[in-house]
């Protein structure tokens, strides 16, 4: 049931001026998300206060969205939203899966015939509101100019209320998006995870925004290669910065295997696309990512030993002191790795990585000195360019498969990258051959890279264990402990990895 915020109508809508402008320059509309703190000291920075234009307009602003009592636009993705002054405006609050995202841009005008039946019938009820002031001004940039509207309030439902301040740039895209780096250099401004009218809803409902990417990208409506790079990029752009407010140590596993999980697949797509984006913008881009990756790395590696084969070990053998006293110190290597992770999370590199991703994305900076051979490439049709890559990497894991017996550790490591590398292009090709054959395929696939995953996962025990040492003797007996159980876990799931990769050897290729 949605809950009534008593709050009187009837109000309106907020009209962010456009900028004047070329039509041929390309023009870019985006949010920022600040703490309210930080919304404060945002007029007296060098990057706004040098760049002023004329006066400033500013005044209360009140917004109010609406619902039907069951959610129905919630549930279709859309908000009915309405400021002090005009008519209701719907917005698309969570974009289809496959349309054209990247981070930072802000709700979308919903088409005229996407009101769901059951809420163009009505009743609607006041679901939540922001109440708060507005201030818009103008910013110079050798670009061109850039309009900006910072809202600051607070968001009420009945319940709960919390406050909020966004930061609206609409402009030359490069300009907009150089103003952005400019204020995240010196304030937490980030593209935000979900949009205002997703946050009221979370309120008002008691629960949290929802994300608007998750899992892999889903191409199947491009038809060219370019197309597919944009949304692929666009959508793991979201993914990753969504889920870094979750990456702490308090708040489970799952954000910081989900968020490492959105990079690699990331990191994946470049290299993937690499012959038709062979710039300098997707290699600095790959630098970025991977130092955001050298952080999640160690926080995932000791959340797979402490939980993982460490609490095995721990349940079974409770009595065994040394053995807790080497999992304590495994859980104090977990939480300094956590605690790096978080303060490069605060930190301005991270903010300035994010914005450079939203960019990469915004402007398609994959042809920045592209050659004409890459342009060629990315102008031509999807499904052969995809065709091609896929039987290149399955060629390389089944040569793999045919000796996996015979592998030592090492080698099996590097059929498990293989297999991961092979499955993180199949997840992304895979709809364009819909079907049970794609599906059975990737569930396979899924299981083998899972198989040899854990085997992995028990080697890097082993050297996480003995990395616990530090030349204290009492620990060796542990660590031997941890080792052999490990060794004893490698061999069992050999056995798991053998049989799923002859399963996926028989289901055999999707294109």
């Amino acid at each position: 049931m949605v809950a009534r915020t008593g709050i009187e109508m009837p109000l309106p809508d907020i009209a962010l001026p456009a900028p004047a402008e070329s039509p041929s320059v390309p023009s870019l509309t985006i949010e920022l998300a600040l703490p309210t703190e930080a919304a404060g000291r945002l007029t007296r920075l060098p990057a706004i206060g040098t760049r002023r234009l004329g006066r400033s307009r500013g005044g209360a602003e009140t917004l109010i969205w609406f619902d039907t009592p069951q959610g129905a636009l919630a549930e279709a993705g859309l908000a009915l939203e309405q400021g002090a002054r005009g008519a209701r405006r719907l917005l698309v609050t969570l974009p289809a899966a496959n349309a054209a995202w990247h981070p930072g841009l802000p709700p979308a005008p919903a088409a005229e015939d996407a009101m769901p039946a059951a809420a163009a019938a009505g009743p609607l009820v006041a679901l939540a509101a922001f109440h708060g002031r507005k201030l818009g001004f103008a910013l110079s940039h050798a670009a061109g100019e850039v309009e900006a509207l910072l809202l600051t309030g607070k968001l009420r439902a009945v319940a709960d209320e919390h406050p909020v301040a966004r930061l609206t740039l609409t402009g030359p895209a490069t300009a907009v998006l150089a103003i952005a780096r400019e204020i995240a250099a010196e304030l937490p401004a980030l593209p935000p995870a979900a949009a205002l009218a997703e946050e009221a809803r979370a309120l008002a409902q008691g629960d949290k925004p929802r994300l608007r990417r998750k899992g892999a990208p889903d191409p199947g409506t491009a038809t060219t290669v370019e197309e597919a790079l944009a949304l692929a990029v666009g959508h793991l752009a979201e993914v990753v910065l969504a889920l870094a407010p979750g990456a702490r140590a308090d708040a489970g596993p799952e954000a910081v295997h989900q968020m490492r999980v959105g990079l690699r697949r990331l990191r994946s797509v470049l290299k993937l696309f690499r012959r038709a984006a062979d710039g300098p913008a997707p290699k600095a881009l790959e630098a970025g990512l991977r130092t955001l990756l050298g952080f999640l790395g160690p926080a995932r590696d000791w959340d797979v030993f402490t939980l993982g084969i460490g609490r095995a070990i721990s349940e079974a053998m409770p009595e065994e002191r040394a053995v807790a006293a080497l999992l304590d110190a495994a859980e104090g290597r977990r939480q300094a790795a956590y605690a790096a992770l978080e303060r490069f999370l605060h930190s301005p590199d991270y903010r300035l990585l994010a914005w450079e991703l939203t960019g990469f994305v915004a402007e398609a900076r994959w042809r920045e000195e592209a050659s004409e051979e890459a342009l060629a490439l990315l102008a031509s049709p999807l499904q052969p360019f995809a065709e091609a890559l896929l039987a290149k990497r399955w060629k390389g894991l089944a040569e793999d498969g045919a000796v996996m017996a015979e592998m030592d550790d090492e080698r099996l490591h590097e059929m498990r990258l293989d297999a991961k590398r092979l499955r993180y292009a199949a997840e992304l090709f895979a709809p364009l051959w819909a079907g049970r054959r794609s599906r059975r395929f990737l569930k396979r696939l899924a299981a083998v890279q899972e198989a040899l995953g854990l085997a992995n996962d028990a080697v890097v025990a082993g050297a996480l264990a003995a990395s616990l040492a530090n030349g204290r003797a009492e620990r060796a007996y542990a660590i031997g402990i941890v080792t052999g159980w490990a060794r004893g876990r490698v061999g069992r799931v050999r056995q798991e990895a053998t049989e799923t990769w002859d399963d996926l050897d028989a289901t055999g290729a999707f294109w």
